[in-house]
């Protein structure tokens, strides 16, 4: 179940309406992981997800091309001769190329590069499958509390528009403010026909990683916003832990091994035959070495381009540091001064806007206050009851991203330890 709107609690007419209570719980420290609930259904999620799955067969695969790479390079052949001519011969021969410049190891470092580069394609997979469901969860929970809020301001303004149909017949209201308030309350009704319209996009985002689970079997985030930890590891190593920066750097050292591989396809590789037999009863025994002349074509250029091909990945990996480097700084940051502004509005907004609304409804009922000046001054409290949930879910929108450029997303999720 969803948990109930912060607090907005109004005096019409005798009627004490109180729609939903307070957003957080004041006496509840902030969680620094998040619920068991919640990470039992990310971790079932995220593991059946076709997304991950695949990442997960380009796994399996990367490994079998890497034990592939690992064989010899070169099967031998056999070969057998037989001619019936003015002599009589028999031969049988078996032959084997020497892979004498080393290009199993030097294949095989391109095909364990390789598969390190694809473990940290999965990796990346599978948290930006977890993040896509925290952040779709969020939207799913401030949709349901703006639908409890447009209620709230559909019931309102019923209950509004029934007063003031009172004071109308009853001479206290003029024609003009009667019409306000029959059209505050057909606005009231739209923008709960509209809430309920972003609550089914909210679920879709949601429905799109789990189709065959119903929102009542979905968790709700902690009530409670998380402290980013303190003695946190320096950005270097929180960075150089990241799955794109991995990535990026693996395909460094793949673009090494591949020059060596290049520079090793030069060196020719030797065929040692040999042969044995016989021809008009005699024995035959014979050996043969061939070895490739790289005389019109030395190769060099393939490992020009190798070259070239490393120097790019070299830029492109610091590039993505860099750019690393400053998600993670802008993400604190982000996060520091959204939570800032909900601890004011814990502190003091829920209680002001409480007080405002009922002195307000007081004003009114006593003729003080016009039917206009009412409208515009309890819309603005209402806005800002929508505000603050708009602001709770840019919050929880601001830890998703530093958990991912920080690294800690399996750490929240109770998988390892705050690095």
């Amino acid at each position: 179940m969803q948990k109930p709107l912060c607090g907005l609690t109004l005096l019409l007419g005798g009627l004490i309406f109180n729609p939903c209570a307070a957003l957080a719980d004041e006496a509840t420290p902030a969680a620094t992981r998040a619920d068991p609930a919640l990470i039992r259904f990310v971790q079932s999620v995220v593991d059946t997800n076709p997304r991950v799955q695949a990442a997960r067969a380009a796994l399996d695969a990367s490994g079998a091309y890497r034990d592939a790479a690992s064989r010899p390079l070169y099967n031998p052949e056999l070969s057998l001769d037989a001619e019936d001519t003015d002599t009589e011969t028999r031969a049988i021969g078996i032959s084997q190329t020497l892979d004498w410049g080393g290009k199993r190891k030097a294949r095989t470092a391109v095909a364990e590069s390789d598969r390190l580069v694809v473990e940290a394609e999965y990796l990346a997979a599978r948290w930006a499958v977890t993040v896509d469901l925290l952040d779709g969860l969020a939207q799913h929970q401030t949709g349901s509390e703006r639908e409890s809020l447009a209620e709230a301001r559909r019931a309102l303004m019923d209950d509004f528009a029934t007063l003031a149909k009172r004071r109308f017949e009853a001479g206290d209201l003029n024609q003009v403010e009667f019409a306000l308030a029959s059209l505050a309350f057909t606005d009231a009704r739209i923008q709960k026909a509209t809430a309920g319209a972003a609550l089914a996009e909210a679920r879709q985002a949601v429905r799109n990683l789990t189709p065959r689970s119903s929102p009542e079997q979905w968790p709700t985030l902690p009530a409670q916003m998380p402290e980013l930890p303190s003695g946190a590891s320096d950005p270097q190593s929180l960075v150089l832990a990241l799955p794109d920066v991995l990535a990026a750097r693996r395909q460094v050292e793949t673009a090494n091994a591949m020059v060596t591989l290049r520079e090793r396809e030069r060196r020719p590789d030797p065929t040692i035959s040999l042969a044995g037999g016989r021809e008009s009863g005699e024995n035959l025994v014979g050996v043969n070495v061939t070895i490739p002349l790289y005389v019109r074509n030395r190769f060099s250029h393939e490992v020009t381009a190798a070259m070239a091909e490393r120097s790019q990945a070299q830029q492109i990996s610091d590039d993505v540091m860099q750019r690393a480097y400053a998600r993670l700084t802008s993400a604190a940051e982000r996060y520091e001064l959204s939570r800032g502004a909900w601890g004011d509005w814990e502190l003091t907004g829920q209680s002001s806007l409480t007080n405002q609304t009922e002195q307000l409804q007081k004003l009114w009922q006593a003729g003080e206050l016009s039917t206009t000046d009412y409208l515009v001054q309890l819309t603005a409290t209402l806005n800002v009851q929508e505000s603050a949930l708009d602001l709770r879910q840019a919050l929880w929108r601001a830890w998703f991203e530093w958990l991912w450029a920080s690294g800690q997303v399996d750490a929240w999720l109770g998988q390892g330890a705050y690095q």
